[in-house]
């Protein structure tokens, strides 16, 4: 059994639709990152940069090995990997998925959540930050627009983890300031996934549990203010 300790945010949702996608039994453990869970000291003794998601997978061999994964990019490789599902075995094909699912962990989530950030919850409107982080995802779009000519998926023949770990970013477009039909390629590739039922399920893990709480001043100061503190 997998333990996956989560949140209904980009960064969860790729790992809950892997998971779903595999089929594997799973236990979601929420973090309720608006009220602070994730700085908990049992929480951070497998995530230690106090960030959803995480897993403890109880039988990571089959013989009772228990295995603690953080970070997201390691976690879908972790599972695609031990489930041999999402990852090309040829050196080449998974080559071309780490390329896009690195692209994902090291530049298109980091500034699609900045522009989120500076156009939705940025206590003081910041002019710059705004233009900077839009005009940026504006760029990354483009990047994946044109990745997408003459393909159906981010990486290889197939659907991958490197799609996967997209699609919630992309899919939030109109927070980071983008038309989604000015990239039509995009706008198709995002439809493919809507269509698979193992997304769908994933995309909704936990967010009964979000919907309970409201994103208030407290939770602005633990998202927004803790971080530094801790």
């Amino acid at each position: 059994m997998i333990q996956l300790w989560s949140w209904p945010t980009p960064n969860g949702q790729k790992v809950q639709i892997l998971l779903e996608e595999l089929g594997v039994p799973y236990r979601a453990m929420p973090v309720n990152i608006l009220r602070g869970e994730q700085f908990a000291a049992d929480f951070l003794a497998f995530s230690p940069n106090n960030k959803i998601p995480a897993i403890v997978d109880e039988d990571a061999d089959g013989n009772g090995r228990r295995v603690t994964v953080f970070e997201t990019g390691a976690i879908l490789l972790y599972l695609a990997e031990k489930h041999r599902e999402f990852i090309p075995a040829d050196l080449g094909g998974r080559t071309e998925v780490l390329e896009w699912l690195f692209f994902q962990c090291s530049s298109l989530g980091p500034m699609l959540g900045q522009a989120t950030h500076f156009r939705r919850y940025a206590a003081t409107p910041v002019p710059y930050a705004v233009e900077r982080y839009t005009a940026e995802a504006t760029r990354l779009y483009g990047v994946l627009e044109q990745r997408l000519e003459g393909r159906s998926w981010l990486a290889g023949e197939d659907y991958s983890i490197a799609d996967i770990a997209s699609y919630p970013w992309i899919v939030r477009f109109r927070r980071q300031g983008q038309d989604l039909g000015a990239h039509p390629r995009l706008q198709a590739w995002v439809a493919r996934l809507a269509a698979r039922p193992a997304v769908l399920r994933g995309m909704d893990v936990l967010k009964d549990a979000a919907r309970e709480v409201p994103v208030d001043a407290a939770a602005h100061a633990t998202l927004f203010g803790r971080g530094a503190e801790a």
